[in-house]
C-alpha cells in the first residue's frame, strides 16, 4: 500500500468510525504513522475532517429523522450546553449519538459543525502528538 492508498484507508476509517458503524480509527491513524511518521500533517488533517465529514452526516440524518420525544436526558443535556456538547462527538459510543439528537432537536448547523470539528481536532492532534513523544512515529 502506497502512502495515497494509506491515506485514503485513513479517510474510511475515520469516517466510518464517526457513524453508528463500528470502527477504529486510531488504530489506522497509528498504523499509517508507524510506516509514514512524516505523514503526521496529512493524517491529522485526513483523520480530523474525515471523523467530522461523518458526524456532520449523523447530523443531517438526525434532522431527517421524525420528530419522536427525545430522551429526557440528552434534551436536557442539549438544552443546558447547546451546540458546544458536540465537542465531545470524538467520545467513543455516546459521542456517535450526539450529532444525531443535535440533529434531531434542528440545533444550528454550523455552530454544530464547528464544535464538531474542534473536538474531533484536538482529539486527533492529541493522538499524533502523544504517539510522537512515545517514539512511535520515528
Amino acid at each position: 500500500m502506497d502512502e495515497a492508498a494509506a491515506l485514503a484507508a485513513l479517510a474510511l476509517s475515520a469516517f466510518l468510525s464517526a457513524t453508528v458503524l463500528p470502527g477504529n480509527s486510531e488504530l489506522a491513524l497509528g498504523a499509517l504513522l508507524l510506516k509514514w511518521p512524516a505523514l503526521a500533517l496529512p493524517a491529522w488533517l485526513t483523520a480530523s475532517l474525515a471523523n467530522s465529514a461523518g458526524s456532520a452526516t449523523s447530523l443531517w440524518l438526525g434532522r431527517r429523522a421524525p420528530r419522536k420525544e427525545l430522551p429526557a436526558r440528552a434534551a436536557r443535556w442539549f438544552a443546558r450546553f447547546g451546540p458546544a456538547a458536540l465537542v465531545l462527538a470524538w467520545v467513543p459510543l455516546v459521542g456517535d449519538a450526539l450529532p444525531l439528537a443535535a440533529g434531531w432537536l434542528r440545533l444550528p448547523w454550523l455552530k454544530c459543525l464547528a464544535w464538531i470539528v474542534l473536538g474531533k481536532s484536538l482529539r486527533y492532534a492529541l493522538l499524533v502528538g502523544g504517539l510522537a513523544l512515545a517514539g512511535g512515529t520515528g
